[in-house]
């Protein structure tokens, strides 16, 4: 595994760093696109908001919400106008939930039965995320309302930033164009997470078609939301893929490897990217003061 692991080499590294820092512009974009009144311009601010939600969710003991609280800082930073970036939190979130759907169900239909106990895993992790998708996107305005009439009781300001976020997501809703371009972005910003994983598993001489690579990438994803309370799937990742890979014509040591190469990717990438976002949170508290 770690001879495997080893192959990738320095230079395949920084390769595959390269493609992660491309998937952030998908995802950046997905944001932006349900952000109504931002400039193109302003991918780079919502791309970098995208690295630090991820790095705070994958390295520091937060749960996912804490990584999405991150990330609406950094985006935040210098902007008056709040309301669109929240609005648009909330339908990348959904859209966002979509699609690992559509990716989810291209696994389990690739691979076919696996095993009554994977099968039950596959399954369950689908019905956890399409629950939570349902769940999220059904309950979203009504929430807003809820939060916005409890919060005019004790704090009026408050009460009315919870209204227009709730009337600013509807005008979003009402544009099908813009939460279709999210819903498309973070279906190719998926895609790219089966690109970069074949690519990995190029360099380290595994014989692993593209196809083969998404179907066992959508399987992991599907294990991962059965496991959503484990933080960082730490341990479900490395098992799904030892399991997994055989099914699909990949020898389970070169999928372990790729376990790894993920895990020091998320390091390399995530460390600076957090040293950076704290540097700024240290300026800012300093310019506030």
């Amino acid at each position: 595994m770690l001879a495997s692991a080893s192959a990738v080499g320095g230079g395949g590294f920084a390769a595959l760093c390269l493609l992660s820092v491309g998937t952030f512009l998908l995802l950046g974009g997905s944001w932006l696109a349900g952000a109504r009144g931002e400039p193109i311009g302003r991918l780079g601010t919502y791309s970098w908001g995208r690295a630090t939600r991820e790095a705070a969710s994958d390295l520091l003991p937060f749960s996912q919400l804490g990584g999405v609280v991150v990330g609406l800082r950094t985006v935040l930073r210098g902007q008056a106008a709040a309301t669109p970036i929240y609005a648009a939190t909330v339908v990348d979130m959904s859209t966002e939930m979509a699609a690992q759907l559509v990716f989810t169900l291209f696994a389990l239909f690739t691979l076919g039965g696996v095993g009554d106990r994977l099968d039950l895993l596959l399954w369950s992790g689908l019905g956890i995320a399409t629950a939570l998708a349902f769940a999220f996107f059904l309950l979203q305005r009504p929430a807003l309302r809820l939060a916005g009439l409890l919060a005019r009781r004790a704090l009026p300001d408050l009460g009315a930033q919870a209204d227009a976020v709730a009337g600013e997501l509807a005008a979003v809703y009402a544009r099908p164009v813009r939460v279709g371009a999210s819903f498309l972005l973070n279906l190719f910003a998926w895609g790219a997470t089966a690109f970069w994983s074949w690519a990995a598993l190029r360099l380290m001489g595994a014989d692993a078609s593209l196809w083969h690579a998404a179907a066992l990438e959508s399987a992991i994803f599907a294990l991962r939301s059965a496991a959503f309370l484990v933080p960082g799937a730490l341990g479900v990742q490395e098992a799904g893929y030892a399991l997994l890979a055989p099914l699909v014509g990949i020898d389970p040591a070169a999928a372990l490897a790729l376990s790894l190469v993920k895990r020091a990717r998320d390091v390399a990438l995530g460390v600076p990217t957090l040293l950076l976002w704290q540097w700024g949170e240290i300026r800012r508290g300093r310019a506030a003061g």
